[in-house]
C-alpha cells in the first residue's frame, strides 16, 4: 500500500520534497513496481526520486520507462507530457554535467600541447641558427593547427539549430513521437490527434481526409532524432 509520501507525489507532480521525503519516495516507488512492473506513475516517481539525488542514468531509464507505458496508454494523456518534460531536463542536465567536464579536459589538454609546443619552438630557435624566421613560421602554423583541432572537437558541445526534418510541421518543436502520414508528412502523434479532435479529420497541410488508422510510427525519424539528442544534448533545452 503506498505510504503518504506515495500519495502526496501522486496527487502533485512534480513536487519539491527535502530529500529524505524523495528518498521515502523511491522506496515506496520500487515497492510499487515489484507489485506491477507496468505502473507509470510508479516508474515516473521512481525517475523523479533518482534524479533528484543526481544518479541519472537509472533515473532516465525510469523516466523513459514510464515514458513508453504512458505513450501505450493514452498519447494524448497530461502525464505523457509532463514526463517528457522531465526525461528532457534530466537528459539535459546529464548533458550539461558531461560537457563541462569535457570542456575542463580538452582546455587541459589544449594547454598542454601548447606548452609542448612553445618548448619545442625554444628548442629549434636555439639549434637552428640563421633559420629563426622558418621555426617561427612553423610554430605559428602548428599552433593555428592545434587550436582549430579543438575548436573543431568542441563543436559538437555548442548549441546550434536543430534540423527542420527533424521536428513536427505543426509546432515546429523537435519530434518525440513521430507518426507519418499516407502523403508521407510527419506529425508529432499527440499534436495530429490533439487536431483530430479540435479541429477536424483531415490532414493540416495537404488538408486530406485523414484519421487516427492512417497514422504510421515513423521509426527512421524517431531514430534520427535519437541520435541527434545522443550526440548534441544541448537540444533537450528547446523542448
Amino acid at each position: 500500500m503506498a505510504t503518504t509520501i506515495f500519495k502526496r507525489v501522486e496527487l502533485e507532480l512534480p513536487l519539491k520534497l527535502i530529500p529524505s521525503d524523495w528518498k521515502k519516495v523511491e522506496e515506496d516507488c520500487r515497492r510499487a513496481i515489484q507489485l506491477d512492473s507496468s505502473s507509470v506513475k510508479a516508474h515516473y516517481m521512481l525517475g523523479l526520486a533518482l534524479i533528484q539525488n543526481k544518479e541519472y542514468p537509472e533515473g532516465i531509464k525510469h523516466l523513459e520507462k514510464a515514458l513508453d507505458l504512458g505513450r501505450g496508454a493514452n498519447p494524448k494523456s497530461y502525464i505523457v507530457e509532463e514526463i517528457w518534460q522531465e526525461l528532457a531536463k534530466a537528459k539535459y542536465r546529464e548533458w550539461e554535467q558531461a560537457s563541462t567536464e569535457r570542456s575542463w579536459e580538452l582546455q587541459t589538454l589544449k594547454e598542454a600541447c601548447e606548452a609542448a609546443l612553445e618548448q619545442k619552438y625554444f628548442l629549434d630557435q636555439s639549434e637552428l641558427e640563421g633559420f629563426v624566421d622558418e621555426a617561427e613560421i612553423a610554430h605559428r602554423n602548428q599552433l593555428k593547427s592545434l587550436r582549430s583541432v579543438f575548436e573543431k572537437v568542441a563543436e559538437a558541445d555548442a548549441p546550434s539549430e536543430v534540423p527542420d526534418y527533424l521536428c513536427c510541421k505543426i509546432t515546429l518543436d523537435i519530434l518525440r513521437d513521430p507518426v507519418i502520414t499516407p502523403s508521407g508528412v510527419t506529425y508529432e502523434r499527440a499534436v495530429i490527434l490533439d487536431h483530430f479532435h479540435k479541429v477536424g479529420n483531415f490532414d493540416p497541410i495537404t488538408r486530406e481526409l485523414l484519421d487516427e488508422s492512417q497514422l504510421v510510427p515513423n521509426l527512421a525519424i524517431k531514430e534520427a532524432v535519437q541520435s541527434f539528442l545522443d550526440k548534441h544534448g544541448w537540444a533537450y533545452n528547446t523542448v
